[in-house]
């Protein structure tokens, strides 16, 4: 089966995460702004500081359309675009106090989700021309998950289950909850047929009690490299297999020539680091 995805975030979304990230900075009011003529226009220009791939532009715009319905934002990129260090990323044309009170909000999702996209595109880009498809996983940041599965896929890799509802993943603390893989595996095929049903395993013995079972795919656990060059040739292709686990930029190549299917990397939400933009106002 393919792995999962997730449709673009809708608009109803992505206003609500815009107007929860603005009352968390204005609490009572933006006692800064207020200092600015009420009625004063002006313009702004965002820059990018390093080279990314952009994602958050819907997050972006909800920010500033929130404070001032009739701003003017012009892109110069679209999402999953890719930009060099210093390239002009958007011009904001709107009222003074929309454009610096509606800023730090509007950057916060540019450069997470922008480095959420830039590290999935280094990932999707190190595995390129062997069958591997790069995956994230459900290690995203509290209410941003949508957002995040987003920009991973703007970078170019794909999405997991979405969360817990969506598909079955069998673990370790399944297995023995239920009292054996086999017995976990026919609870949830009996409960919900029609999902997607994977199951982690940590050796052979557990791998091919996996297979006897008819999973739709097995993930590899912490194997060792030559352990999964042995269960690629093992499986033979009777079932998708995934490599999870201690999944590095510099190891993900090899991991990807060991013929897998599919890799998950935490990382490409877990480990944030933001994109560096830059805002300027001029009258």
């Amino acid at each position: 089966m393919d792995e999962r995805v997730l449709p673009p975030p809708s608009a109803a979304l992505v206003v609500a995460d815009a107007r929860r990230a603005l009352a968390e900075d204005f609490g009572n009011g933006d006692v800064t702004a207020d200092l600015l003529p009420a009625r004063a226009h002006a313009h702004a220009r965002v820059i990018a500081r390093e080279a990314a791939v952009i994602c958050g532009r819907p997050w972006f715009e909800a920010c500033f359309r929130e404070l001032d319905p009739d701003v003017r934002i012009d892109w110069h990129i679209d999402d999953g675009g890719r930009v060099a260090a210093d390239a002009s990323v958007c011009d904001i044309r709107g009222v003074s106090r929309a454009l610096v009170g509606a800023e730090r909000s509007a950057l916060n999702f540019l450069q997470t989700l922008s480095g959420t996209a830039t590290v999935a595109a280094q990932f999707a880009d190190a595995v390129r021309g062997t069958r591997a498809t790069i995956l994230d996983t459900r290690k995203t940041l509290p209410g941003m998950r949508l957002a995040q599965k987003y920009a991973v896929r703007c970078g170019g890799a794909s999405n997991h289950r979405i969360g817990l509802f969506d598909a079955i993943l069998i673990k370790e603390n399944h297995i023995a909850a239920a009292g054996s893989l086999t017995a976990a595996v026919g609870a949830a095929r009996a409960r919900h047929p029609d999902l997607l049903l994977e199951v982690e395993v940590e050796n052979f013995a557990e791998l091919d009690a996996a297979l006897a079972a008819r999973v739709d795919r097995i993930m590899l656990d912490e194997f060792s490299l030559d352990a999964i060059r042995r269960a690629v040739v093992h499986v033979a292709g009777r079932v998708k297999l995934e490599v999870s686990g201690s999944v590095s930029l510099d190891r993900v190549r090899v991991l990807a020539e060991t013929g897998v299917d599919y890799i998950s990397v935490g990382a490409l939400t877990k480990h944030v680091r933001a994109i560096d933009f830059s805002m300027r106002v001029t009258l």
